[in-house]
């Protein structure tokens, strides 16, 4: 569901399952892990790829193997969550080269890169409103790391698509460029970066991680998110949320 392939200190990770609009499944997350694992210091630059052409980046997690209602659908140790953490953890940059459209949880992917680079093509929408889906705390708080609250309040109620200008504007992609430029563009900037010092490079990039997520959150705060978003995972929206997905209909819901 991955290529993935190493030239001159740069790695390039291409999602390759059009057929599914490269949904982040079980198993393709997996292939993804896999391909992270295969990261030395040898390698100065990692990009995140669609096929050319592709008119969805990735479609988010898999709705299709999303729990029943009752069970966190995306707990600490869920494979995403598991991805994301591994991702921020790779210790040269990550650049998202973007083409198309970004849904749910592959905007959290795109985000937990260094670099977003993005075309008039691209638009990024976080979608659980749409189908019941309560968000998991480190999923918000990765979002609010890099969005205003009230823009992240207008996704997360509206459900809708920011598309690639207003995307630029706000500061969610570092630069946005024709689509026949768009690899050029991306290659010259992973170029440009292997050439300085890596040693540098990795001591910058933990130390912007480690003082951005320097502010704490209460015990208590904590455990009121978490009693939150039990009720989303058991509520009868949820559970008609993704039965309308299965049977491609439009949900009904009744918000218990």
């Amino acid at each position: 569901m991955i290529r993935f392939e190493i030239n001159k200190h740069i790695a390039q990770l291409t999602f390759d399952h059009d057929a599914k609009r490269n949904a982040l499944s079980f198993e393709m997350l997996d292939e993804i892990y896999s391909a992270f694992d295969k990261i030395t210091e040898d390698v100065r630059v990692l990009i995140i790829k669609a096929n050319k052409g592709a008119k969805v980046w990735s479609a988010g997690f898999n709705i299709d193997q999303l729990p029943l209602p009752g069970e966190d659908p995306l707990p600490f140790n869920h494979p995403l969550e598991t991805l994301l953490r591994k991702l921020q953890h790779i210790p040269c940059p990550v650049i998202a080269q973007i083409e198309g459209s970004v849904w749910g949880g592959a905007y959290e992917l795109a985000l937990s890169c260094d670099i977003l680079i993005g075309t008039p093509k691209t638009s990024f929408a976080i979608t659980p409103a749409k189908i019941g889906v309560p968000y998991n705390t480190s999923g918000i708080m990765r979002i609010l790391s890099s969005l205003n609250i009230n823009i992240a309040k207008e996704m997360f109620f509206t459900a809708l698509p920011i598309k690639a200008d207003r995307a630029y504007n706000l500061g969610i992609l570092n630069h946005l460029v024709e689509v026949d430029e768009l690899e050029n563009f991306v290659m010259k900037m992973a170029h440009n970066i292997s050439q300085n010092s890596p040693l540098s490079i990795r001591v910058i990039k933990e130390q912007i991680q480690i003082i951005s997520k320097s502010s704490p959150i209460s015990i208590n705060a904590s455990e009121r998110i978490e009693q939150v978003r039990t009720m989303a995972y058991h509520s009868e929206d949820y559970l008609e949320g993704k039965r309308a997905f299965e049977e491609g209909r439009k949900p009904i819901f009744t918000g218990k």
